[in-house]
């Protein structure tokens, strides 16, 4: 019988033992040096265990350089590090953390060793993202003392650490490690034992969409990421992601979700496994979904399926005056982002007054950018001057591209583009901005539905770069060379993507979002947990329930429902404490209260 685990406190997990020296064990063990653990450092490889003295040695000499660290605090950091070939060198150790490749053979084969080795009272953690920690914990002498301990790449930059219990772990054993990720300067975040855990949970499930959007050849690879990085506010986009942490990784990650939860949404898109089997698992083999310099290699190059740069695009139309549609926001917020183009714009809405309302919103927007510095006062006086406001949509008699941005509902688009198709003259582009309806249901209220495209903008509209530029089956080819360029002249990024519910980036984020609030349902994890894994372990800029209050919990279900209805698949429902939380009218800050409550202004 084990020895019960005693109270164990920080300063007793002096010593910790770190078996795997791979990227991700090499950085823990740098992490655990410079905060003044003894560390041993195992792998079975020579090389391994030279390349981590070796990593360790030149992070400490950029930490000197950047003045970080004295050469005497170095020669310190560098003296706590031993290595070894062997698991026998783990005998004195208060915690082994156990970064072995994703297999529970290779795993379990280190916990039976380690059994027989380490003191009864010293704690045994896993790195595992993905396999059960429970599983590893019943395959031991000591479950009690199992538990994981999840760090995030690079794990000397990542502040997020995923404690994870079974319902085999002391308390004692999970306070011990808690506190020691505290002094280690990480933030915990207290976990069960589920596949992918908070972080990767929500992200792996991401990454497979992303993947699969690309499969089918809905969007380009680099569309796909230029998206989800100017659109969210990502650091990296799905598929560069994904070769980063490995191809094969992530489909042993999904395997795994999918085990336990039966979600389509977490079953490995197929072009994982044909990358995998094909030996082109990412950046570590020089080629996953891009093509790199080298493997190992962070530089991109170019491949057979990089778009050409000399490619001659289809003669567009020309544009030279604008009509925008609307007096919110969205509408606004467009208007000034072509009067600063330098095109010519008349900003219509169904009254004189809300046109009026709409323009003095632009002219406080301006004076903010000339009080900023950003403007000058005369430069702000002809941007507003460029914006004609019209009480009515007879005023697009004459502009060479009318562009809507009111309500979200299909019958008014469509009555609005019925009469844009009355009153714009011949070869003017009709545009819509909607984010989740049937382009081509606009197109077919007009008679020309070939000049008809969508142009998804983003909010607020002059600080985000991204256009989801969205062609339907009817759209002429010059139509989408036109508004392409125009993307461009007002220096915004555009993406291509067909006609279907959520484009790229709602159809990545929304599923997303519904299983963050899923994870909540359940009991899983806190709202702050989650927001706190998402921003730390995934480098979001906002946390999904932040997000989900800001963009409104009403918007949000509307979408979900779209997408669910479009795409037919039962882990796209939307989460029933979302449509709980609406029916009440908790939708976020517009009403002070949504996942969380706001104080009213």
């Amino acid at each position: 019988m084990a020895a019960p685990l005693s109270d164990t406190p920080l300063s007793q997990l002096k010593t910790v033992a770190v078996v795997g020296l791979g990227t991700m064990g090499t950085g823990i063990a740098e992490v655990l040096a410079r905060a003044g653990r003894d560390v041993v450092g195992i792998d079975v490889s020579e090389a391994a265990a030279a390349h981590a003295r070796t990593a360790l040695e030149a992070a400490t000499a950029r930490a000197v350089a950047r003045g970080r660290l004295t050469e005497q605090e170095r020669a310190t950091v560098l003296a706590r590090l031993r290595t070894s070939t062997e698991l026998t060198a783990a005998a004195d150790a208060d915690l082994v953390i156990e970064v072995a490749p994703e297999s529970y053979e290779i795993k379990q084969r280190i916990f039976r060793a380690l059994d027989a080795i380490v003191r009864p009272d010293t704690i045994l953690a896993t790195g595992t993202n993905a396999l059960s920690v429970t599983r590893l914990a019943a395959d031991s002498a000591r479950p009690e003392r199992v538990l994981g301990l999840h760090f995030f790449n690079p794990a000397p930059a990542m502040r997020l650490v995923e404690v994870v219990s079974s319902v085999l772990t002391a308390p004692t054993a999970v306070t011990a490690v808690t506190n020691l990720a505290l002094d280690l300067g990480k933030e915990p975040v207290a976990v069960g034992d589920r596949p992918g855990f908070v972080a990767d949970g929500l992200l792996f499930g991401y990454l497979n969409q992303a993947a699969a959007m690309y499969e089918a050849k809905y969007a380009s690879r680099e569309d796909i990421d230029a998206a989800m990085r100017l659109g969210c506010g990502l650091p990296m986009g799905p598929l560069a992601l994904l070769d980063l942490i490995g191809v094969d990784t992530a489909r042993t990650v999904l395997e795994a979700m999918y085990a336990a939860s039966h979600d389509r949404l977490h079953a490995p898109a197929p072009i994982l496994r044909q990358l995998s089997e094909a030996g082109l698992t990412g950046r570590k083999s020089g080629r996953g979904f891009y093509t790199y310099a080298a493997p190992g290699s962070p530089a991109v190059v170019r491949d057979a399926l990089t778009p050409p740069e000399d490619a001659a695009p289809v003669p567009g139309r020309t544009v030279r005056s604008v009509g925008v549609a609307g007096s919110g926001t969205m509408a606004s917020g467009i208007a000034e982002v072509f009067a600063k183009a330098g095109y010519d714009v008349v900003l219509a809405a169904r009254t004189e007054e809300k046109a009026q309302a709409a323009k003095a919103r632009i002219g406080k927007s301006l004076s903010r950018s000339v009080d900023k510095g950003r403007l000058s006062a005369e430069d702000a006086a002809g941007i507003l001057g460029r914006i004609a406001p019209a009480g009515s949509y007879d005023a697009f008699a004459d502009v060479d591209l009318a562009l809507e941005a009111v309500a979200e509902d299909l019958e008014v688009k469509r009555q609005l583009f019925a009469t844009l198709d009355k009153v714009c003259k011949p070869g003017a582009v009709l545009a819509t901005t909607t984010s989740s309806l049937p382009v081509v249901a606009c197109a077919r209220a007009t008679s020309r539905p070939q000049d008809v495209i969508g142009m998804h903008f983003f909010n607020p509209a002059p600080a985000m770069k991204l256009v989801e530029v969205v062609r339907t089956v009817l759209t002429a080819d010059e139509v989408h060379s036109t508004v392409s360029a125009v993307c461009v002249n007002i220096d915004k990024h555009p993406v291509d993507c067909g006609d279907r519910a959520g484009f790229i980036v709602n159809a990545l984020l929304f599923p997303y979002l519904n299983n963050a609030i899923k994870m909540v349902q359940e009991h899983y994890a806190s709202l702050d947990d989650i927001d706190a894994a998402m921003k730390l372990g995934g480098g979001y800029p906002m946390g999904p329930f932040e997000l989900l209050d800001v963009v409104g919990l009403d918007v949000s279900l509307a979408i979900e429902r779209v997408l669910h209805r479009e795409f037919r698949d039962p882990g796209l429902a939307p989460a029933p404490l979302l449509e709980h939380l609406v029916a009440a009218g908790c939708l976020g800050r517009k009403t002070g209260r949504g996942f969380r409550e706001y104080a009213r202004r």
